[in-house]
């Protein structure tokens, strides 16, 4: 028997699972996008209606932006501890 022969109970888990998660970060993108309009439309200053047609790429901007920021660690900290304080915080 074949390694790459997938197993049908593990392929199905694994299409439930993406159909699961999928939706959910999508909604979250544009639920962050719902509130920046709202806390602008408060403050009276515009929204994120900069980016694509009526804000729905300011997800996908700042995805990107997430993924090309540069992590800096300054030369004499602790390397562990300098990436784990945000989890020891909790």
């Amino acid at each position: 028997m074949s390694i790459l022969i997938i197993k049908p109970i593990i392929l199905e888990s694994l299409i439930l699972t993406i159909l699961t998660i999928v939706p959910i970060l999508g909604s979250t993108a544009f639920f962050i996008v719902a509130e920046r309009k709202i806390m602008g439309a408060i403050q009276r200053r515009k929204g994120p209606n900069v980016v694509g047609f009526l804000g729905l790429l300011q997800p996908v901007a700042d995805g990107l932006k997430l993924i090309t920021k540069e992590l800096i660690i300054p030369e004499k900290a602790n390397y562990f501890f300098f990436l784990a304080s945000p989890m020891l915080i909790l």
